[in-house]
């Protein structure tokens, strides 16, 4: 999925604050209305609004979400790749959920799960087994690396799309995701992610 940052030129808004494709209220209990405001309303849109300060002049303003990320941290503009890796990290996260979400995925997408991981279940304890060991602030991803799915872990801003790899599915581990409905039980966050949440008919659309 290719997500749209409304490139723009002469010194206007490159990023926008995507609107959540659910009420903020939708995903309760599992996930608050409380969080959300926080969560998308002010940390998302902090990235969106540095992200806007530090892109101009840099030359990458007309290109996709994607590619000012890669970029970014191609020429070493650290600054520039935290935000927007940030923005697309939470833009996309934010299509994974789901006010309908959790249960088995289907189709194509569960084969593909249940040949990488022996099955449905097993994909699921090492999902949340990565989650639960990304030491400190980050994410953690079900990828498609040359056509297997797989899973990976990024640390604060790192994206799988600077490594070549298809984000299919992303759960956020920072602490702000979760502290205010879970406090410090990541574990129980990640488990109900995959429970209630998880938006699967997003994820089998970015399947190859």
């Amino acid at each position: 999925m290719t997500l749209a940052n409304a490139p723009k030129a002469g010194g206007q808004d490159v990023f926008t604050l995507p609107e959540l494709p659910f009420a903020k209220n939708a995903l309760e209990p599992h996930m608050s209305a409380e969080t959300f405001d926080f969560h998308h309303g002010k940390h998302h849109n902090a990235y969106v609004v540095k992200g806007n300060e530090l892109i101009q002049g840099t030359g990458l303003e007309s290109l996709s979400l994607e590619d000012i990320v890669c970029k970014a941290k191609e020429q070493g503009n650290m600054p520039l790749f935290n935000n927007a890796g940030q923005h697309y990290n939470h833009s996309f996260f934010w299509n994974c959920l789901s006010p309908s979400g959790g249960g088995t995925p289907t189709g194509a997408l569960l084969d593909k799960i249940n040949a990488a991981f022996g099955s449905f279940e097993k994909f699921k304890e090492e999902f949340v087994n990565a989650g639960i060991g990304q030491f400190g602030s980050g994410w953690v991803w079900l990828v498609e690396n040359n056509g297997t799915l797989e899973i990976a872990k990024t640390a604060n801003a790192e994206t799988p799309l600077t490594e070549g790899k298809k984000p299919i599915l992303v759960c956020d581990v920072w602490e702000h995701a979760y502290y205010i409905d879970y406090q410090n039980r990541r574990p129980d966050f990640l488990k109900a992610f995959l429970e209630h949440l998880v938006n699967w008919d997003f994820a089998a659309s970015n399947l190859s």
